[in-house]
């Protein structure tokens, strides 16, 4: 054992670009001030299916890094260490390991008194969490109970609160860009609407912020319900004034019609923090600009390409932003760490690097200000940016 500590790393949730350099960051800072580092596999399960036990092979729940591992991922996509979206407060009994069916008979478990057993076993002093809110309000029912936690955002839809910036966005908006303009080719070539779906469940941000970089003509984000004739009427009239007779609307994946209750989901199956998979309003637009656009139109249909960009802006490695912006959060929780000061999110605030309480990743959501950034007449953002931080939008106020 190093003589400072152990710190143990983690990656919970979905994968983004960005999270092996954040993790290749801490990693090295930490070894060379005098740290061992263990990295937890597959999020909060490594922690659940660990086995407190010298004579078990606990080698699919943690990993001892060095500098030789981290290196050779640090420039990748994704999480060497893998993911998952475990709730260690919500185990069901059917992903309950083997050791631990006799302790646990409910449906539904809280297996946390294991979780912090096992944190006790490992020796770990310090517990740097990297994951979306989803992750990090696990992380913060730790804090509470005495693990020394310090936390890092990460998710696409850039939608923890506290941050201006979350792991994993500036990719999937320079991949929103990037792929949105080779489909201009396939819909400029038949005059046709195209209707994007990009992620985000409760917050644009994916949808906005490419948007006003010059990927689409509107925008539907979660935070406004629309009309689609009102889209309708709008696509039509940027078809028309397009030399391609072409017009890109990109749609946010929760985002709701006007009169429908609730967002479209593929399957009523659920995952442990109760999200249903999200799927299907692009199809439905794409459905109802066809049997619209006629009226807009001179009584003559247009045609649509309908395409959801899923797992293609998540995937690949991180571009300049998510390999620079892992790095300084990896060095910000070793700085907090060599202060001794815990139970804190690292933070972008209005553009600048910073930490503040663990507890804001369940205080409130983040979503965007519609009032300030989103013309919902127009459906699209709105482009002021006189004394707003270099993420616009995205500011956390």
């Amino acid at each position: 054992m190093a003589g400072k500590g152990t710190i143990a790393i983690l990656t919970g949730g979905g994968d983004v670009p960005g999270l092996n350099p954040a993790i290749r960051a801490i990693t090295i800072r930490a070894l060379r001030e005098g740290y061992r580092v263990i990295g937890l596999r597959r999020g909060w399960a490594g922690l659940v299916d660990l086995i407190p036990d010298d004579k078990a092979d606990n080698s699919e729940n943690l990993l001892f890094l060095t500098e030789d591992i981290v290196n050779r991922a640090g420039r990748t996509g994704g999480t060497f260490l893998h993911t998952s979206r475990t709730r260690p407060t919500h185990l069901p009994r059917a992903a309950m390991p083997p050791h631990l069916q006799s302790r646990y008979t409910a449906e539904i478990n809280d297996v946390t008194a294991d979780v912090l057993k096992n944190i006790g076993w490992l020796g770990i002093d310090y517990l740097i969490p990297i994951g979306g809110d989803d992750t990090l309000s696990y992380a913060q029912r730790l804090s509470q109970e005495g693990v020394h936690v310090i936390a890092i955002p990460k998710t696409m839809d850039n939608d923890v609160p506290g941050t201006d910036y979350c792991i994993g966005f500036s990719t999937c908006v320079t991949r929103t860009i990037e792929l949105t303009h080779r489909l201009r080719t396939t819909a400029g070539s038949h005059e046709r609407f195209l209707v994007i779906e990009v992620f985000g469940r409760y917050a644009g941000f994916t949808a906005l912020l490419p948007t006003m970089g010059g990927a689409a003509d509107r925008c539907i984000i979660p935070e406004s319900p629309f009309d689609i004739e009102r889209l309708t009427e709008l696509l039509a009239h940027d078809r028309n004034r397009h030399p391609s007779r072409y017009s890109v609307v990109l749609v946010s994946e929760g985002a709701r019609m006007l009169h429908e209750e609730n967002m479209s989901f593929e399957s009523a199956e659920t995952d442990q923090y109760g999200h249903r998979k999200l799927g299907g309003i692009g199809d439905k637009i794409s459905t109802a600009l066809k049997e619209t656009s006629a009226k807009y139109n001179g009584g003559r249909r247009i045609n649509v390409v309908n395409q959801r960009l899923g797992y293609m802006v998540r995937s690949g490695d991180p571009d300049a932003l998510d390999s620079i912006v892992p790095m300084a959060f990896g060095n910000l929780a070793l700085d907090l760490v060599q202060r001794h000061i815990t139970g804190r999110l690292v933070a972008v605030r209005n553009g600048i690097y910073d930490n503040l309480p663990l507890d804001v990743v369940t205080g409130r959501k983040k979503v965007v200000n519609v009032e300030r950034y989103y013309n919902v007449d127009r459906l699209r953002p709105i482009y002021d940016f006189h004394q707003k931080p270099i993420f616009i939008m995205t500011s956390d106020e």
